[in-house]
This record gives structure tokens, C-alpha cells and sequence, in this order.
């Protein structure tokens, strides 16, 4: 019996959300499938997988798998090699491994692919290290402690720029410590990670606080746990200290002479097992007038209800989950989908370690000590304050499109999601409201349902407004040969219509290229960034014309800088007519070659000599700037003699 004996239970006992995780994905497996396995035991805790083989749950060897197994890899991850088994043997796969665990395996991988040897803190024989070493894809080594690292060091020629050190995530804290104390002075420019899980520092950090108040200290966990011994040795330091699996354990114990006796256990440990340690302890104070370890322990836990309303320590999050401290001996959870209902964040965007977050409880589990809460309804009613704000005030708002409904979009701003009709969301009637999906734009509230906390907003009104200012803004101080950039908006047979940002400018066919066109669409497309000039500007009637054409490409100023009578130039034949045939010398400059000039005979008919696309050689004869007219001549090239005769012949006649 103990004599006026205090208690003390550590509030990181327990669970961490790894095992939490993986625990609960087996049990939810085991609800919606048949031949259940798991890789080995879930976790290093036997009431746990004596409970799941009542289930009809297993734990098997890669060996025993079959192809109508559903088979759960289990928090401790297994290696690359395991994966490509299970894929051959053709079996399901859920993968429960643990984030952290997972983190680890990423680095290792990326590591030894790099060239790094890799050199791992743990226990060789441990599930998790076995795991880590199959996805180093070169050599790897694992050593205890530091005489085995400096063991290593002495015996393997490791050059330090190609090394990479990390830990078993239950590795003990302090004894890494120096390990990596002693890794940065034989190894200097090694790589090193501090991957140690953060709640088995947070464990082994509160446990030892514990044990040095301590006269001794009780650890609850499976005997086969690696993070439970390591919890055992780092308590062991500072008062006797004692590894039991159960309440029935206790009675082998001898706990006389302790005024203070402390309680902590492994990341293996159920809530429910930890709680029968705690009453079995009570039942063995005798002075229950002067210490109820049961009253002490329900003053404790703070009442925690569906809807209420509390304060949280974020402890450690991962992309489904956020771990916090409530202050309570319920464990904290909130899951992604309660985080936020922006899709545009990140659980890194919304939540860090040590934040501290009012959150509203969704649900809570006595039996597994856990409590599912929710962040994004607390922001929600908050947010929606700021939403009545907002439309009081006539103030533009920004969110994130997360989903398209039947009419419309909705919009999360300030936790809060809007509801924007069709209407008042896309640019025009065919426009697919799909494209919106995860845009951020800026709206205004048009009503508000306080009752009902919804609320109804228009992205168009702030895109009119905007396009109104920079209306008033560019008629203000645009004016004709300035050059503004634009947008292609649409196209038609007779010109291309651009965005000037909120005012609309046309661009006429003939002032789209100093070329021949088919088509506008030759020239340009639809949402082509375009620099343009303005032709002439109407600000009343708010008509702008422009011009796309640029002056330095006036071929007929690149035609006076090149070219002068008597040139002989090739020409290419581009239209033919009864008097004679006009022939392109450069881009959008053509000359006419008359028929009298196209052969040393009569021509009666053009299309007997020549023929569009032809290339012939020409000389020019005649320049009318003025006029924009050039006049070549083939039958001046020919020989004099053959010229003469030509024109004798034509006086003849």
C-alpha cells in the first residue's frame, strides 16, 4: 500500500497520431473489407493485436500474403523491395505508414540516389530501421550510439561531403544529441536530419521532467517496443523506474517508501490501458480522505463537449491530420478537411507548431481519449462578421472558387463560402464556369442571410467598377499616336477587336498588316498580347480605332531606301489582266509590267507567257511615290538587236 502518495500521469502518454493513424485505419479496413492483414504486427502492443485477430485481423509475413488479402502495411513502413513483392504477389495494399516514417524514407532514398552513404541512428533489428535501409539505394550502416558511430567512422573511409545521418523516429533524444555532436566534429560537411519524431521528444521530454521529481516512475507499454524501452532508459536516469503491459502487472511491483510516483507510456499504449494503470494505482492509496486519485484526476480533464468552444497548442501536423494539446488528456485531433476551406493553402499555410488556434469540438471518444475538432467553423462564425462588414460597407472582398454548383460558384473568403449566381460570376453567357475552379478573384457582397449565415456576392460588380475607373482613366489621357498594349478580344472579317484594360479599341482589316490578308485571323489570335497605336480616339462616344501595322514596316518606305529606276529586280507574278500582269518585288509592293512590255513579240493573250506564282526578272522603269505606283519591264532585258526587231514588228502592224 502506498501512504499519501501522489500521482502524476504524463499528458503526451499514449498514442502519437502515427500509431493513432494506423490503428484506425486497420479497424475502418476491417468495416468495409474481408481477409484483413496486417505486415507484421500494427503495433508493438498485444491487447491491441489480440483484439484485431478477434476481428478476424492477422498479422502476417510477406511470405503469407495472398492475392485475396487485403494487406496493411503497418506505421514502421516497410522497404522499396516489399512494394514491388506485394504489387507482383496482385494483393490490395493500404499503406498505414507513419508521415514521419515516410518523411525518412524520402530523404533516403534521395540521398543515396545522390551518391550519399546513408547512416541511421537505431536499432538494426528494429521493423523501422529494416524499412529505412530498403529504400537507400547505395550502402547504409546503423550504429546505437556514439562508441558504435565513432566505431564506424574508424573503420569505413566515409568521405563527410557524401554522408547523410538521420535517426530512427523513437530514437532516444539525448543520446542523439550527441551522436550528432560527435558526427559534426569526425564528420565535418556531413548532411545531418533531426528526424526523431516530434511527439517522442515531446514524450521523452515530459517523462524525464517527471522523473526527476520522481521516486519512481511507471512506463506503460509493450515489452517488444522499441520507443517504449527508450522511454525507459531516458526515466531510468533519474529515479527507479519500472516497464509493465497492464494494470495486473503492478501488484509484482514494489512501490514502498515512493511520496511521488510517476506515469508515462510508449507511443504503442491504448488510452484505455494507460487509464486502468491510473485507477489501478488509486485503489492502492490507502488514505483516500486526504488524495482521490479519481477526483484528482476528473478535476483534471476539463469538461469537453460537442459545440464547445476551446483553445489549442498545435503539437505536430501532417497532410491529413493536425495533432494540439487542449490542456486535457484527450488528444487533440483536427482532421484537413475541418482545417480550412480554402483549397488554395496548405496545412503549412494555415497552422505551425506552437500556434496556438481557438477551434469548436466535433466529436469526442472517451474510450481512445480523443477529441475531433474543427478550425474552419470557428473561422467561419468569425469570418462571417467581416462578410456583414463588408457589405455594410460596400468593400471588395478576396477568395478562392472551391466549387461550381448548380448556378452558380462558390467563393471561400474569411472561412466563409459565398454563394455568386452565374450571373454575376462569368464574363459572358458561354462562359464555362469550370474555369474559375481554384482562381482567386475579388467580389462583393450583395446580401446577407444572418439567420441562415449565407451570403450572396458578384464578382462582376467589382470587374465593372474596375472596368469603369480605367474607362475614365485612359479617356482622360489617351490620345491619338500614342502606343498602349492590349489583348485580343475577338476577331471578324473586318477587323480585330482589343482590351486596352476596360476599354475596347478596333483595329480595321487595313490597318492590321501592310500585306496582302485573307483574313484577320492570319494576323492575329484570340488573346494575343499586341502593342498597338491610336488611330483616333472619340471620347464621347467612346470609339477607339488603332493600328497594329508598325510604320518601320511601310514597305514602301523599305522600297524607296532599296530600290530606284533602272534596277533589274526578280518579281513574282501575283495577278494577271487583259493589259498586263502585276508582279510583287517585296512584301505588300507590287509592279505592273504592261503587255507591251513582256515580250519581244505581240502578246495577245498574258496568260500564254506568264502565270501567278511565276518569278521573272524585270527592270523597273518607272517610280510614282505619289501615286504608289511602279511600272517594270521584262522586254527591256532582252538583247537591242531583238528589241529593234520587236519594235519594228509592233510598227509595222
Amino acid at each position: 500500500m502506498l501512504r499519501n502518495c501522489k500521482i502524476c500521469t504524463a499528458k503526451t502518454a499514449g498514442f502519437c497520431f502515427g500509431v493513432d493513424r494506423a490503428v484506425k485505419i486497420v479497424y475502418n479496413e476491417l468495416d468495409n473489407r474481408n481477409n484483413v492483414v496486417t505486415l507484421g504486427p500494427i503495433i508493438h502492443n498485444k491487447n491491441v493485436v489480440s483484439d484485431l485477430e478477434a476481428r478476424g485481423c492477422r498479422s502476417v509475413s510477406l511470405e503469407e500474403v495472398k492475392p485475396e488479402h487485403t494487406v496493411i502495411i503497418r506505421s514502421h513502413g516497410v522497404g522499396h523491395d516489399v512494394y514491388e513483392r506485394l504489387s507482383e504477389i496482385g494483393c490490395a495494399v493500404v499503406d498505414a505508414t507513419c508521415p514521419f516514417v515516410a518523411r525518412i524514407h524520402k530523404i533516403a532514398c534521395e540521398k543515396s540516389g545522390s551518391g550519399c552513404t546513408v547512416l541511421i541512428a537505431g536499432d538494426i533489428s528494429h521493423p523501422e530501421v529494416i524499412g529505412i535501409r530498403g529504400h537507400c539505394m547505395g550502402p547504409s550502416f546503423v550504429f546505437a550510439g556514439c562508441e558504435e558511430l565513432e566505431n564506424l567512422v574508424k573503420k569505413e573511409n566515409f568521405d563527410p561531403q557524401k554522408l547523410a545521418i538521420l535517426a530512427q523516429t523513437t530514437y532516444n533524444k539525448k543520446i542523439w544529441g550527441e551522436c550528432c555532436a560527435l558526427a559534426e566534429r569526425l564528420l565535418p560537411g556531413a548532411l545531418i536530419f533531426d528526424t526523431i519524431c516530434s511527439a517522442t521528444s515531446e514524450r521523452q521530454k515530459e517523462a524525464a521532467d517527471i522523473a526527476r521529481r520522481a521516486d519512481a516512475m511507471i512506463i506503460v507499454g509493450g515489452k517488444n517496443s522499441s520507443n517504449t524501452h527508450k522511454l525507459k532508459a531516458v526515466c531510468g536516469e533519474y529515479c527507479r523506474c519500472y516497464l509493465i503491459e497492464g494494470a495486473r502487472e503492478l501488484a509484482d511491483i514494489d512501490l514502498s517508501g515512493a511520496d511521488f510516483i510517476g506515469i508515462s507510456a510508449g507511443a504503442s499504449t491504448p488510452a484505455y490501458i494507460i487509464k486502468e494503470v491510473q485507477q489501478t494505482m488509486s485503489e492502492m492509496l490507502n488514505n483516500e480522505e486526504e488524495f482521490n486519485w479519481v477526483e484528482e484526476m476528473e478535476n483534471s480533464l476539463k469538461p469537453i463537449h460537442i459545440g464547445k468552444r476551446v483553445t489549442g497548442t498545435v503539437l505536430s501536423a501532417n497532410a491529413s491530420e493536425v495533432y494540439v494539446d487542449l490542456g486535457t488528456k484527450q488528444q487533440g485531433v483536427i482532421p484537413v478537411s475541418e482545417l480550412t476551406d480554402d483549397p488554395a493553402k496548405s496545412v503549412e499555410d494555415v497552422v505551425k507548431v506552437g500556434d496556438t488556434i481557438d477551434l469548436i469540438v466535433l466529436k469526442t471518444n472517451d474510450q481512445d481519449g480523443v477529441v475531433t475538432l474543427s478550425k474552419k467553423r470557428v473561422d467561419a462564425a468569425l469570418g462571417f462578421e467581416k462578410i456583414c462588414a463588408a457589405k455594410e460597407e460596400n468593400a471588395v472582398l478576396t477568395g478562392t472558387v472551391t466549387n461550381v454548383v448548380k448556378g452558380g460558384v462558390l467563393v471561400a473568403s474569411n472561412g466563409v463560402k459565398v454563394f455568386i449566381p452565374a450571373s454575376q460570376a462569368a464574363p459572358r453567357r458561354d462562359y464555362d464556369l469550370n474555369e474559375l475552379l481554384r482562381q482567386t478573384v475579388n467580389f462583393k457582397i450583395l446580401e446577407v442571410n444572418e439567420g441562415k449565415q449565407r451570403a450572396v456576392g458578384s464578382i462582376r460588380a467589382v470587374q465593372r467598377e474596375e472596368r469603369e475607373a480605367a474607362q475614365a482613366k485612359f479617356f482622360e489621357t489617351a490620345q491619338a499616336g500614342d502606343i498602349v498594349n492590349g489583348e485580343v478580344k475577338s476577331i471578324t472579317d473586318y477587323g480585330v477587336f482589343v482590351d486596352l484594360g476596360g476599354v475596347d479599341g478596333l483595329v480595321r482589316r487595313m490597318d492590321l498588316s501592310w500585306n496582302r490578308i485573307k483574313h484577320p485571323s492570319d494576323v492575329v489570335s484570340i488573346g494575343d498580347k499586341i502593342e498597338v497605336k491610336i488611330k483616333d480616339i472619340d471620347p464621347e462616344t467612346k470609339k477607339v480605332s488603332l493600328i497594329y501595322k508598325k510604320d518601320s514596316e511601310n514597305p514602301w518606305e523599305i522600297f524607296k531606301a532599296n530600290y530606284q529606276v533602272g534596277q533589274v529586280v526578280k518579281a513574282t507574278i501575283v495577278s494577271i489582266t487583259s493589259f498586263g500582269a502585276f508582279a510583287q518585288i517585296i512584301n505588300g509592293i507590287d509592279g505592273l509590267i504592261h503587255i507591251s512590255q513582256i515580250a519581244n513579240q505581240r502578246v495577245d493573250n498574258v496568260a500564254d507567257i506568264l502565270s501567278v506564282g511565276q518569278v521573272v526578272d524585270a527592270q523597273i522603269t518607272e517610280i510614282n511615290l505619289d501615286k504608289k505606283r511602279i511600272s517594270l519591264s521584262m522586254r527591256a532585258l532582252l538583247p537591242d538587236e531583238e528589241a529593234e526587231a520587236a519594235d519594228e514588228a509592233e510598227a509595222e502592224e
